[in-house]
C-alpha cells in the first residue's frame, strides 16, 4: 500500500526557517518526488522535485535561492528545508509522487499519489 505522509509545519515568523519531512512507503524503483502548496482561495502549485535515482532537483522560481530539497533513500524521506520565509509562502504543503524516472513537467497531473498535507504559516 502506497503512502506518502508530511510533517514539520507549523508556525514561524517571517525570515525563519523550517524543515518539512515526507515520508514514502509501498514505492519501489525510481521515481520523483514533487512539493506542490495550495494558500485559501488559490491554485495548487510547483515548489520543487527531486529524482529518487541519481537527486536531480527543480525548483520553482519563487523559491529559488530560499528552498533546499534533498532526499535520503535509505529512510525514503523527502526533506523540504524553507529558508527567510515570507508570508506569501503560507500554505498547505503536499508532496506526491510522479511515477517516470526524470523530472518531466511540474504540472500536478503528473503525479499519481499525494500526502495529506502539512500547514505552514508564516507571520509578518
Amino acid at each position: 500500500q502506497v503512502q506518502l505522509v508530511e510533517s514539520g509545519g507549523g508556525l514561524v515568523q517571517a525570515g525563519g526557517s523550517l524543515r518539512l519531512s515526507c515520508v514514502v512507503s509501498g514505492l519501489f524503483g525510481n521515481y520523483v518526488i514533487g512539493w506542490f502548496r495550495q494558500a485559501p482561495g488559490k491554485e495548487r502549485v510547483f515548489v520543487a522535485a527531486i529524482t529518487s535515482a541519481d537527486g536531480s532537483t527543480r525548483y520553482a522560481d519563487s523559491v529559488k535561492g530560499r528552498f533546499t530539497i534533498s532526499r535520503d533513500n535509505v529512510k525514503s524521506t523527502v526533506y523540504l528545508q524553507m529558508n527567510s520565509l515570507q508570508p506569501e509562502d503560507t500554505a498547505v504543503y503536499l508532496c506526491a509522487r510522479d511515477p517516470r524516472r526524470y523530472i518531466s513537467t511540474t504540472d500536478a497531473t503528473n503525479y499519481d499519489y499525494w500526502g495529506q498535507g502539512t500547514q505552514v504559516t508564516v507571520s509578518s
